[in-house]
């Protein structure tokens, strides 16, 4: 069939996005779902940091490639041997599929997928296979999803079932900023009631980790950002105190309002700069989690004695150590009981015909969570 998708054709791109225009809306031919894969209309489609990362060349991918990877949409048609999902079921992607038998997934981690792992850094589905094409040629799947399209096909282990009275454009944020940003407070981090936690990062993602530390009950919940504008977002969902990353006594004043540091430090910038301050703010015996994609070519140091002397414990999180289809469930049920307000995340919405500029508006941090209305 054909359908329309958003084209990265070479990377990286440099800003300003709305001039150079890294994504090119084009006609493109998408097969019929093989085995095991499913074809889904998109209906929303949300824009992350991490497709950004993919265009500026902090996460190199093949190109061609159709971007995105956070969206919901509808069923169509299904595959030889899909047997959870049937034509009409309403559906979330999720940008690591889960193969169900390799080491991490047999250990409930599948998260940490190897064969999803490795298809998604060569741009295929989990099978191995490409389904899309432009002009002849072979057009490389984004994580498995390429959702900034009118259309789909992913392999089924891409998809969570979702019930049908749930708003799609809402469940759209739950495939990657959910996932993420509450996983890593409440999987990764298993924050408890009481704790103090500095959540450092508020772009859609950190803002989603805050709610999530507001769900889980914290007691001292300090925000941090380069941004007033988030700082004050972060307030007023539910942040009991708030500091500008950009003083140079951040750590210090995050370790006042936490009486010697916070048990919690979650880092979900993608910068070494945010972790190494998450670090400093986190108490004796406290932990530091980091959620954020850095570039891969960025290290960071830590003072090695300070992990044996003061019990520290660094983790990373990816996809929030999520096991997506117990925990989506989970955070709509919240959502719908008013505990995970995620709405209040939706910032603007556009067609595709705007992407580009959408981009730079996330890329200037004038937006938190953007949706395309398929």
């Amino acid at each position: 069939m054909k359908t329309k998708a958003a084209l990265l054709k070479s990377a990286p791109v440099e800003r300003p996005f709305h001039v150079t225009r890294p994504l090119v809306i084009e006609e493109v031919d998408l097969a019929a779902p093989g085995p095991g894969e499913v074809l889904v209309r998109v209906v929303a489609a949300g824009l992350c940091h991490s497709d950004l990362s993919v265009i500026n060349g902090d996460r190199p991918r093949p190109v061609p490639m159709a971007l995105g990877h956070e969206a919901s949409g509808v069923v169509l048609e299904t595959g030889a041997g899909v047997d959870q999902l049937t034509a009409g079921d309403h559906v979330v992607f999720v940008f690591m599929p889960s193969c169900g038998h390799c080491n991490p997934c047999a250990e409930g981690r599948p998260a940490l997928c190897e064969p999803g792992a490795a298809a998604n850094g060569a741009g295929t589905l989990l099978g191995g296979h490409r389904r899309l094409a432009w002009n002849g040629h072979a057009v490389h799947h984004h994580v498995g999803v390429s959702a900034f399209a009118e259309h789909a096909v992913v392999s089924q282990r891409s998809l969570v079932k979702i019930d049908r009275d749930f708003p799609l454009d809402i469940a759209a944020m739950f495939g990657c900023a959910v996932l993420t940003g509450v996983g890593a407070v409440v999987n990764t981090a298993q924050i408890r009631p009481g704790q103090s936690v500095a959540v450092i990062g508020l772009g859609g993602v950190g803002l989603a980790a805050l709610l999530g530390t507001v769900a889980a009950g914290a007691e001292t919940i300090i925000a941090v950002d380069l941004a007033e504008d988030k700082l004050d977002i972060a307030r007023h969902l539910g942040a009991t105190h708030a500091v500008n990353a950009a003083n140079a006594d951040a750590a210090d004043q995050i370790r006042q309002v936490s009486k010697g540091g916070v048990d919690i430090a979650v880092e979900l910038a993608g910068s070494v700069k945010a972790f190494e301050l998450a670090y400093r703010a986190t108490r004796r015996g406290g932990q530091t989690v980091t959620a954020g994609l850095a570039n891969p070519a960025h290290a960071l140091s830590i003072q090695q004695v300070s992990l044996v002397a003061e019990e520290r414990t660094v983790k990373g999180s990816y996809i929030g150590s999520s096991v997506p289809m117990r925990d989506l469930p989970r955070y709509m049920g919240l959502y719908r009981r008013g505990k995970l307000p995620i709405d209040k995340l939706l910032t603007s919405r556009s067609s595709l015909a705007g992407i580009n500029e959408a981009l730079e508006a996330l890329a200037s941090g004038r937006t938190v969570r953007h949706i395309f209305d398929l």
